[in-house]
């Protein structure tokens, strides 16, 4: 009987962690190679005076993820790690994690819409992360890791709703998007140890297994709109 336990007890810690490996590595459906963009006629006229920068916020699961995607991209000046749309001043990351705050893991997206739209960046958006759930990204469940594009002007969230519709038209996910297109209240810096920890931490397991992984296929399908490139 002893040496039963003995065999049964690593057997089911392989077990366990086999199936831990493949939630954590779940990927998101597959994105269709068509995939709609936005055309002359959805973007419409440029602003009279443009700004040279423009602040886009974001909101796809874990923040990790989202930073190290952006920060690739030709035109984005710089990617702070945050929460937004909750209730509750200067969270901790401890308390966005009891998902009793309203907030969502967010990143506020400094670029130069000379150099990258903010079309373009919804694009990036919605095809580093699965839109079609709902307050969940892989094995990160909750509120905080919403799918939500917290708009700054009119035009954002013109843009973002019409972007929207055209996905859900094209067909491209098997389920509508479930993104909130909320505006943007406010901003809340996460800690510093949250800021860009993909490029900190590229050896831990969930860098490797998870934002590794999304950071390649990203690269290769906007590998012309990369910094040096």
């Amino acid at each position: 009987m002893r040496a039963t336990l003995m065999w049964a007890v690593p057997l089911v810690l392989v077990v366990a962690y086999l199936l831990i490996a493949k939630v954590i590595t779940r990927e998101p459906p597959m994105v269709s190679e068509n995939f709609p963009v936005l055309d002359p006629d959805d973007v419409g006229a440029t602003p009279a005076a443009p700004a040279t920068t423009e602040v886009a916020t974001f909101g796809s699961g874990c923040f990790w993820c989202t930073e190290a995607v952006f920060l690739q991209m030709k035109g984005v000046q710089k990617v702070v790690s945050g929460y937004s749309g909750g209730h509750v001043p200067n969270p901790t990351y401890e308390q966005i994690c009891s998902g009793r705050t309203g907030h969502a893991e967010v990143v506020q997206v400094t670029f130069d819409p000379s150099v990258v739209s903010f079309a373009e960046l919804l694009e990036v958006f919605w095809r580093s992360h699965d839109p079609t759930t709902l307050n969940r990204q892989g094995h990160d469940v909750g509120t905080q890791y919403r799918s939500a594009v917290f708009y700054h002007s009119e035009r954002q969230k013109r843009l973002a709703e019409r972007y929207k519709e055209k996905i859900d038209a094209a067909g491209v996910f098997p389920v509508p998007i479930v993104t909130q297109i909320v505006p943007f209240t406010e901003f809340f810096s996460a800690e510093a140890y949250h800021q860009d920890y993909y490029a900190n931490n590229t050896q831990q397991p969930y860098c490797r297994a998870v934002i590794g992984p999304k950071v390649e296929k990203l690269r290769k399908v906007f590998h012309d709109r990369l910094k040096g490139e």
